[in-house]
């Protein structure tokens, strides 16, 4: 059910990560306001000709004996296996060198397809050398320049060719995606197999069990469900198994794919850094959440032990304060039916959508009770409101000058917005922009 996935490959200081950051037309580095939220990334989604695939971008390889050449060797190595296409990077300024014939020779090993990309090719005489890469036996090579964008358009073009047609599902079913991730051993087979009803899932208390994403398709009350657990998320500094860092690396993907995410918490042990963490992959992904404590048998509980925990999670993760909270136990069953009933509310508020005229009745009123702000004898004016994307809901709101737009005012522009319409569950996005003047586009 996944989208295809492509690797890049070479030796160190081809560009490799130059070309991933032009082909997923960002860079990596991740600009996030909520403290506790941020993650580097080796791979990115990619958007091209109506299709989508991830992108991972892997180590320089040397096949040299010190210990971080085997990590890189061992982390292209699964790259590869979990590849649909490879595109092997050389660079047309040294020409082929021993080690990308080494390089070759381990591609074609792998019987992926294969595409030879000779990167930095920046004018005609750098693209007619691009010719002596037919000496490693892959085939035509394809002269580009991740640098200045040159001929990428084309070797896009060419990858989505190689790609096999995709698993999407069908429109016309209703199926809702739920992703259930945690750190390690905080009950996520355990879940999955108590809320499907199947032992599908092996479940240890040994961390790492699961390895990979797995794909569960439940039917119920004609409403169908593809679960996905994952393998447990650690701090970075503890994924030291190669194996262990694309298991994240694919927990982090079925999260930013999914409808719904549960984020599952362990209620004996309490909120640590690392939920936070988790928590904030599926926020920054912008879905809907649901929080799960899980292990609730295993508290000694009075009246006001619940209040006391939600009031915790609240505070801890401050960021999340739209996310339904549940306790379970999913050794004992106790309360996971509830799920399936917040799943579906959750994935609705999701998808919701609010008419252009009901939400400028609301900004009204909003700026009647609250003006908008002044700063330095400057006025902000809002002129309307409008919703532009679900999943999540995504409105512009239409200024004179953006810059005026402080984070507080639409903190409480976003509080009004739930106040009326819900949206519990989902994150918000407001995006500022100028209104331009009378006949302009």
């Amino acid at each position: 059910m996944s989208l295809p996935v492509v690797a890049i490959v070479g030796r160190p200081n081809v560009g490799k990560s130059t070309m991933f950051n032009r082909l997923i037309q960002k860079r990596v580095a991740i600009e996030e306001s909520t403290p506790g939220v941020t993650r580097d990334r080796i791979y990115g989604k990619v958007e091209w000709a109506g299709r989508e695939f991830w992108l991972i971008d892997t180590g320089g390889l040397t096949f040299g004996e010190d210990v971080i050449s085997r990590h890189i060797h061992n982390q292209v190595q699964l790259a590869l296996d979990e590849a649909n296409a490879i595109l092997f990077l050389v660079d047309v300024r040294s020409g082929p060198v021993a080690l990308d014939f080494e390089i070759a020779e381990m591609l074609r090993r792998s019987e992926k397809p294969v595409l030879l990309v000779v990167n930095k090719a920046e004018n005609q005489d750098l693209e007619l050398a691009a010719t002596e890469f037919y000496t490693l036996g892959l085939g035509t090579p394809y002269p580009v320049s991740a640098a200045h964008g040159l001929r990428t358009g084309d070797l896009l073009d060419e990858i989505i060719r190689l790609l096999p047609a995709g698993e999407k599902l069908p429109e016309d079913e209703n199926i809702l995606k739920v992703a259930i991730i945690g750190r390690p051993n905080v009950g996520k087979s355990s879940l999955l197999n108590k809320i499907t009803g199947m032992e599908r899932v092996i479940v240890s208390d040994i961390p790492g069990t699961t390895r990979d994403a797995v794909d569960l398709l439940v039917e119920r009350d004609r409403q169908k469900y593809l679960f996905v657990d994952t393998a447990g998320i650690r701090r970075r500094a503890k994924v030291e198994e190669a194996v262990e860092y694309y298991a994240v690396l694919r927990s982090i993907r079925a999260a930013e794919d999914a409808d719904v995410v549960l984020v599952l918490l362990d209620a004996a042990e309490g909120i640590t850094e690392q939920d936070k963490r988790v928590a904030g992959i599926a926020h920054e992904a912008g879905r809907g959440i649901i929080i799960v404590v899980n292990k609730w048998d295993k508290v000694e509980k009075d009246d006001k032990t619940m209040d006391v925990y939600r009031e915790k999670i609240r505070k801890e993760l401050a960021y999340l304060s739209y996310a339904p909270i549940v306790f379970i136990s999913a050794l004992t069953g106790q309360r996971v039916h509830r799920l399936y009933e917040l799943i579906d509310y959750v994935a609705s508020q999701h998808a919701l959508r609010i008419k252009t005229s009901r939400l400028n009745e609301l900004l009204a009123d909003a700026m009647a009770v609250v003006p908008p702000p002044t700063q330095k004898g400057r006025q902000l004016k809002i002129y309307y409101l409008t919703q532009t994307k679900v999943k999540p809901p995504t409105f512009a709101l239409f200024v004179n000058e953006p810059e005026l737009a402080h984070f507080s005012y639409l903190r409480y522009l976003e509080n009004k917005l739930r106040e009326t319409y819900g949206f519990e569950g989902t994150p918000i996005r407001i995006v500022v922009r100028k209104r331009g003047k009378k006949g302009e586009r």
